[in-house]
């Protein structure tokens, strides 16, 4: 089965480094095979016989732990589901409008969306917008307008911060385009 693993916080302004193609090495060294990586923000695209979740997370937060020294949060998610989200999406977010930013929050289990939503408050009305699917959470707000959004700095400052990874649209359907290659 295709999986794609979402690593949270690495390489981001300087902190808890990792190489790409040493991350991709140690995949293959735990038996993950086809292993693809894309962008320094830890997408890793990936194939394996396991089909439980919590073991590839396991195994991967244990690596990590062993190999770079760090204990992060990792998301899994298969392709198909990766998919199931993508067809899904509601029909303001992932537009070609310039002025907006699109992402997808991916909640960790065992957080649900409601902890996420109760957290970080209501969405700023005409600024950002919030819509939840399968508890993943689609969220779009306006460029000039983003340091007065609720969500924005909220995601990165609350005790929810490290129960969610951020991407945005263009990255997820990028890192479903090579799931497909």
């Amino acid at each position: 089965m295709k999986y794609i693993a979402l690593l949270r916080g690495i390489n981001i302004s300087g902190k808890n480094k990792i190489s790409m193609d040493e991350l991709r090495i140690e995949l293959e060294n735990l038996g993950y095979k086809e292993v693809i990586t894309y962008l320094n923000s830890s997408n890793v695209i990936f194939q394996s016989n396991i089909d439980d979740k919590e073991t590839i997370i396991k195994d991967i937060c244990l690596m990590i732990k062993d190999n770079f020294y760090l204990e992060i949060p990792v998301y899994v998610i298969t392709s198909l589901e990766l998919e199931d989200i993508l067809n899904n999406n509601p029909e303001w977010w992932g537009t070609d409008n310039k002025e907006i930013y699109d992402n997808i929050i991916f909640i960790i289990p065992p957080t649900k969306y409601d902890e996420v939503y109760n957290a970080i408050g209501k969405p700023k009305e005409n600024i950002e917008k919030v819509e939840e699917y399968n508890n993943v959470i689609f969220w779009s707000y306006d460029l000039k307008n983003y340091r007065k959004s609720n969500w924005w700095s909220k995601t990165a400052n609350t005790n929810i911060s490290n129960k969610i990874t951020i991407r945005t649209a263009n990255t997820m359907r990028k890192v479903f385009d090579l799931c497909n290659k």
